[in-house]
């Protein structure tokens, strides 16, 4: 067993380990919103955000993630493998934190939405601190960070899934912002100019004073 074999092996049951707590944290949210009075919603969030779809959807989830759990054909080898074990590693865990990090801002506000509808809860709130001070879609973002960083510490076909299906989280975000900017109206649009949806603004430098100030 090479070093890289040995690395390789740990930061995988690292990474096993690390995907727990969000997850717990996700689903613990989840079941406890759907016991909550509903607010605004927007698209078919009426007919598609309740508990047996809910639970239908997520049983058929995990069984595909568990069948496709299986290596892709072609891998990595020599300092390609090395590359994508360092790359993998930079991704996946600091997305994992990222989710978390969201997860634990929105608090109560935490709920579920799809590409086809999303629904607030009756007396919402907006969240505009922590991670979503950074960015408005920080678990979202640490989700897309996770995927590509676990496809590339795993190379399974379940992570080719969660990848190949990562583009629908932005049509996600656009039915949540317009559920928002219906409710918070012109708190939404400040917060919404202020911070960026996805990438974070690089910091910018002062300016020199200029030479009369000198």
């Amino acid at each position: 067993m090479t070093n890289v074999d040995r690395v390789e092996r740990w930061v995988r049951l690292a990474g096993a380990i690390a995907v727990l707590p969000p997850l717990v944290a996700v689903f613990w949210g989840l079941g406890k919103g759907l016991r909550r009075p509903s607010g605004r919603e927007t698209g078919r969030a009426r007919a598609l955000l309740r508990g047996p779809v809910l639970t239908v959807e997520t049983i058929l989830f995990f069984g595909a993630c568990a069948t496709l759990w299986r290596p892709v054909r072609r891998q990595p080898s020599g300092p390609l493998r090395a590359l994508a074990l360092v790359l993998g590693t930079v991704l996946y865990f600091p997305g994992l934190a990222l989710v978390m990090w969201g997860r634990i801002a929105l608090g109560a506000m935490f709920n579920v939405s799809s590409g086809f509808g999303a629904r607030l809860y009756a007396g919402h709130r907006l969240v505009s601190g922590g991670p979503f001070a950074i960015v408005r879609h920080p678990v979202y973002l640490g989700y897309l960070l996770a995927a590509v960083g676990g496809l590339l510490l795993y190379r399974t076909w379940t992570l080719v899934l969660l990848v190949a299906i990562s583009p629908a989280l932005v049509l996600r975000a656009r039915r949540e912002e317009e559920a928002l900017a219906g409710e918070f109206g012109e708190a939404w649009e400040a917060y919404r100019r202020r911070v960026p949806a996805w990438l974070p603004r690089l910091p910018q430098l002062p300016a020199e004073a200029s030479p009369a100030k000198r």
